[in-house]
This record gives C-alpha cells, sequence and structure tokens, in this order.
C-alpha cells in the first residue's frame, strides 16, 4: 500500500498528507462549535445560521477548477504549500472580524479559508487513490482519512472549550438575547483559538515545502490536446453519478454536524448547554474516525460497493430513528450516524476516478467540485425554520438513499481509458 510500481515508497509522504487532513477537518468541524456561537453573537435565525455554512461550501465550487489549473502549472507540493498559508491568512481574518466584530467579515474570512482548503483536497485525494494498487484505492484513502476524522473528533473539545466555553451565550442553559457588551465580549473569544490555528498552519507549510514529496507517476497526467480529445468523461457512468453523489452526501453529512448542538440542546432531547452539546459531538466526529479505519479493513477482502451500500442503509434507519423519537435514543442516533457517514465521502470518491486512467485528474476536480453541495445545507436551516428542526432531518434520511443507488448501480465502471 506504500509502495508503487516503480518501487517508489510513498509511506512517509502519506503520513505527511495525513497531516493535512487533520488540519482540515479540524478547521472545518470549529464551524460546527462556531456556528450557534454565532448565532448568539449576531441573534441569527437557523436560515442565517446555515446560510455561513453555506458559503464556506461555495467555496468548493468557485475555487475548484482555479485549484486545478494551479496544480497544473505549479504542482502539487507547490500548490499544497499556498492551500495551507491561504488557510493561515483566512484564520488570522477571522481574528479581525472577531475584533470588529462583523458577520460580513466573517463569512469572507471562512470563504478564505475554505478556499484554501479546497486546493488542498483538489492536491491530496487523488494523490493518495492513485499512489498504490488501483483495487485498494478506497481502502488507502479511507485510511488516510481516518487522520481527518480524528481532526474533526478533537475538534469539538477545542471548540467547546476555547470558544463556547468562554463566551456567554455558550455557557447559557438555553438561547438567551445578550447585551452588546456581552456579544462584544462573546465574539472576541474566537480570537484566540484561530490564532493557534494560524501559528499551526504556518509551520505545516514550512514543513511541506521542504519535503521530497514523490511525483503521482505518468499514468494520471493530462494528455495533448489532440489525444484528450478523442476521450470523454460523461462515458463514465461511475463518475457521471458520483458526482451527484458526493454534492448530495455532503448535504447530509453537514447538516448533521453543523445542526448538531442545536439539535442536542432541545428540552426535548437531550437539554443541554451549548457547551455541553458541542462536546457531544466529539462522538459524533469519532465514529468516523472509528468508521474510516473499520471500512479500510473491511475493503481489502470486500467491495468497496458493498460495503457503501451497507454503510448508506444503516444512515437511513438512524435518521429515521432521530426524527421519529425524542431524549437520548434521538440524540444517540444522530451520533450514530457519523459512524455510518465515515466511509462515504472517501468510497464515492475512489469509486468515481476509478478506470479514468488519464482522465483523472479532471474527474478529480469534477468530485471536489461537488463538495459545494454542503452550500445546500441552508436549505435544512429552511426546512427547520419552517417545520421544526426534528423534522428536517427528513432531508439527511432522503440523502442516503441516493447514497444506495450510487454504491448498488451508478458506481459500477461502464467504460475504461486506455
Amino acid at each position: 500500500m506504500t509502495e508503487g510500481d516503480s518501487g517508489v515508497r510513498y509511506g512517509p509522504a502519506l503520513t505527511l498528507l495525513a497531516s493535512l487532513f487533520f488540519m482540515w477537518g479540524f478547521i472545518t468541524v470549529i464551524n460546527n462549535t462556531l456556528l450557534p456561537h454565532l448565532r448568539s453573537v449576531f441573534d441569527l435565525n437557523y436560515t442565517q445560521t446555515t446560510l455561513i455554512e453555506s458559503v464556506w461550501f461555495i467555496a468548493y465550487f468557485v475555487a475548484s477548477i482555479p485549484s486545478a489549473k494551479l496544480i497544473e502549472k505549479i504542482g502539487y507540493q507547490k500548490s499544497l504549500v499556498i492551500g495551507l498559508l491561504v488557510m493561515a491568512a483566512g484564520a488570522l481574518g477571522m481574528m479581525l472580524a472577531a475584533s470588529i466584530p462583523s458577520y460580513g467579515v466573517t463569512l469572507a474570512m471562512l470563504f478564505v479559508i475554505a478556499s484554501g482548503i479546497t486546493l488542498l483536497q483538489v492536491a491530496a485525494n487523488p494523490y493518495v487513490a492513485v499512489v498504490g494498487k488501483p483495487e485498494t484505492a478506497s481502502s488507502r484513502l479511507n485510511l488516510v482519512q481516518a487522520m481527518n476524522s480524528a481532526g474533526t473528533m478533537l475538534a469539538p473539545m477545542f471548540g467547546a472549550y476555547l470558544i463556547l466555553g468562554r463566551s456567554k451565550g455558550g455557557t447559557a442553559t438555553s438561547d438567551v438575547v445578550l447585551t452588546h457588551a456581552e456579544r462584544l465580549a462573546d465574539a472576541q473569544s474566537v480570537i484566540l483559538p484561530y490564532g493557534l490555528v494560524a501559528v499551526v498552519l504556518v509551520v505545516l507549510a514550512i514543513v511541506i515545502a521542504r519535503f521530497p514529496l514523490p511525483a503521482m507517476g505518468s499514468a494520471t497526467q493530462r494528455l495533448a490536446p489532440e489525444e484528450r480529445a478523442k476521450l470523454s468523461l460523461w462515458k463514465h457512468r461511475n463518475l457521471v453519478f458520483g458526482i451527484p453523489a458526493i454534492f448530495i452526501y455532503l448535504i447530509a453529512e453537514i447538516g448533521v454536524a453543523n445542526l448538531f448542538v442545536n439539535f442536542v440542546s432541545q428540552p426535548d432531547i437531550a437539554n443541554l448547554t451549548h457547551e455541553k452539546a458541542g462536546q457531544y459531538l466529539t462522538f459524533l466526529w469519532g465514529g468516523m474516525m472509528v468508521g474510516r479505519f473499520l471500512g479500510s479493513a473491511i475493503m481489502q477482502k470486500v467491495d468497496a460497493g458493498l460495503v457503501l451500500a451497507a454503510f448508506s442503509v444503516g444512515a437511513f434507519v438512524v435518521m429515521l430513528v432521530t426524527v421519529f423519537t425524542t431524549g437520548p435514543a434521538a440524540m444517540w442516533a444522530l451520533i450514530l450516524v457519523g459512524l455510518f457517514h465515515s466511509i462515504m465521502f472517501p468510497t464515492i470518491f475512489t469509486l468515481g476516478i476509478k478506470g479514468l486512467g488519464p482522465l483523472t485528474e479532471e474527474g478529480s476536480g469534477l468530485l471536489i467540485m461537488a463538495i459545494a453541495g454542503g452550500a445546500l445545507v441552508v436549505v435544512q436551516g429552511w426546512l427547520a425554520d419552517a417545520y421544526g428542526l426534528q423534522t428536517s432531518f427528513l432531508l439527511t434520511a432522503a440523502c442516503e438513499l441516493y447514497v444506495l443507488f450510487y454504491a448498488l448501480w451508478g458506481s459500477k465502471t461502464t467504460a475504461e481509458t486506455a
């Protein structure tokens, strides 16, 4: 798994890339504790709250193609460094937004951070997928994505302690209307955590810049224009249906993560403060980490499509429990969906680029662009405002059914590139 056909060992490179997966998972999930915090600071409704996350994922749509072109021009290693520095700049900007405080500047800086993560995603995901044996690509990407989940597991504790735990809104027993002075003080609780994040990102950029990162190899290099014209991405059913699969899955994952704290805090669910509810996010993301390690091991022997189908059925069932029960049963069902969501993104991604050959880079860019589906979490915010937060998770259940369709039929390859 760590050695290519040419005998080049990729283990050290994959280990270093795992740190990137960790950091972008960590930063993404800080948003899950940041959103209820900003909801209190700016007195937002659910639609306005989820709009913050929509801006985050719109960046994936806007930045994916420019990222692919940048990688083509300057290479993977320099692009990774630039991505980390862009993220660091956004983190510093979040400190500025907190000192004002400004809802608009917050949205802009989150867009900057997400643009940097997009560049990392476009570079790192296909790299991990193609550096080993094709038949174990899903297993390999799930294994490295487990480090992403480690970041998502630790981020809620970091956010709950340094953001929610140090704010008036985060420690209140229920939603409260803050005074102007309290809002200003709460907003400034964001300065320290994002300052720490910026420092780590700069250090990681320096390490990546100095590391001898191996080339991806010739198998996935772009073709000359006349050769490329003979091939079509759209003849590959696994890619055509994989793009909406990523898009729809992200609606489910981000909806659960972003509304988790508010859901668990409700009196008829767990009746917790936002700070305590934020700590329970650790179990949600911890389940994703465990699921990816487990899925990686299973996919060494079981077809990735079958494993994806089984996990999507499990996710559908627990979401129905979340919607139609109350109390601890509803809370733990929502936590358990993390286990079933765990393998979905990396498995859909590797199934989507299977058989693309020299079209892999272009296909990967389209799949990463589909992460913009997370922006439609605002639809769940609208459903929560209109029909109730608990009922809105029926949208998540519907998303799981499309993943099941993709696993059983849409992921089957129909064309192979010579």
